[in-house]
């Protein structure tokens, strides 16, 4: 090869080793342009690299970010600078999302500083998700001893409210039913608690998400969500995830069904948003084991409803957390348990007219393979 041939092809490989990278990478120029940027770094920003040399890092963070002051404070200092849980959550990109900063100026071009994101939502959400595990293996005894010690007194109840319907005037015969109904009221929460009481291994096999999910929304248009526009957006080169068929069915309905009522039926402009895509590089360590698990299968659920109140959004996926008014609290607690059975993560993103739920699941790798990559 000879030395221009050589000089040549030092970009290209540079260039090849930045997309590599899972942590976005961008170039800032003396004038505050952005020079360069990898694949991840135009993944986290939405845009294009040609794009995002067309702006200045101002237009892509927020008003006063702390970001800015670090790149003045590195081209003074002309010393690398780390900054932690930094919030570069912006209207393009809406929704908190904490960064670890890493700045470093480059000098072989004064001025001009890199800035590396690590993006710490993740680790967040596995950590949150390991909590609302924990919270449901509570449901799970609490089910067991409510089935045992509620159904059988409940069934005496109603008996001794039945006969004594048959001796008692008009008048009091509306508290006999009464008794009646509210005894049967509580078997059947006895019975919803009782799923998670289920520790039955899951029969999973390869399932094609964009089936389960044209299937969900045509339940939903011909009944809950008909005034619903859907908009879909699907990697159609998506690989088979590993799961059971009928329970991701229940997640998404769950979940689509929750939207739906987010909105609400005199929305207008009502809008649920179903999509697939494929994020490698984002992997789980099982509990109690040395196993690590890549979750590279995102689906995602979107509305544009008023959102979740912001103190309700950590305790979401807990159980008798809810925000209907008649609601029980044990919906989304079972999603992120049938979640967590597929050795997936959960985790929701709300702003006002902006609410996103988003699992991320193991896909199939083969039958004598492990499922997700665990390596």
């Amino acid at each position: 090869m000879s030395k221009a041939e050589s000089i040549n092809a030092v970009p290209s490989l540079s260039d090849a080793i930045l997309d590599a990278l899972p942590h976005p990478v961008i170039m800032v120029a003396a004038d505050g342009k952005i020079a360069n940027a990898n694949a991840a770094a135009e993944a986290f920003f939405e845009a294009s690299l040609p794009l995002l040399r067309r702006n200045t890092l101002p237009d892509l963070v927020p008003f006063c970010s702390p970001l800015l002051a670090l790149i003045d404070q590195v081209r003074a200092r002309g010393a690398a600078v780390n900054e932690y849980k930094v919030d570069l959550g912006t209207p393009r990109n809406p929704g908190e999302r904490l960064v670890d900063l890493h700045v470093a100026p480059v000098p072989e071009r004064p001025g001009h500083v890199v800035v590396m994101l690590q993006e710490r939502t993740i680790a967040d959400k596995m950590d949150r998700q390991l909590t609302h595990r924990s919270a449901a293996r509570s449901v799970i005894a609490l089910a067991a001893m409510l089935a045992h010690e509620i159904k059988n007194p409940l069934s005496g109840i109603r008996g001794a409210a039945q006969l004594l319907e048959q001796s008692v005037g008009d008048d009091d015969r509306g508290l006999t039913r009464l008794i009646c109904d509210e005894a049967d009221r509580i078997v059947k929460l006895v019975d919803r608690m009782e799923v998670f009481s289920d520790e039955r291994p899951v029969e999973r096999e390869p399932v094609n998400i964009h089936v389960v999910l044209e299937h969900v929304k045509r339940l939903a248009h011909s009944g809950f969500a008909r005034h619903i526009k859907f908009v879909e957006e699907y990697d159609p080169s998506l690989p088979p995830v590993f799961a059971n068929r009928d329970q991701l069915i229940q997640v998404f309905l769950n979940l689509v069904k929750n939207a739906s009522e987010a909105i609400g039926e005199e929305a207008p402009d009502g809008e649920i948003h179903l999509s697939t895509a494929f994020r490698p590089g984002v992997r789980l360590s099982l509990p109690g084991s040395k196993t690590r698990v890549s979750l590279p299968l995102v689906f995602c659920v979107r509305d544009n409803g008023p959102g979740v109140p912001e103190d309700l959004l950590p305790h979401l996926f807990d159980p008798f957390v809810t925000t209907k008014p008649t609601g029980s609290g044990l919906g989304l607690a079972l999603v992120a348990k049938i979640v967590g059975d597929h050795g997936g993560i959960i985790e929701c993103e709300s702003q006002p007219r902006h609410t996103t739920f988003r699992i991320l699941m193991p896909m199939f790798l083969g039958d004598d393979a492990e499922p997700g990559g665990a390596a």
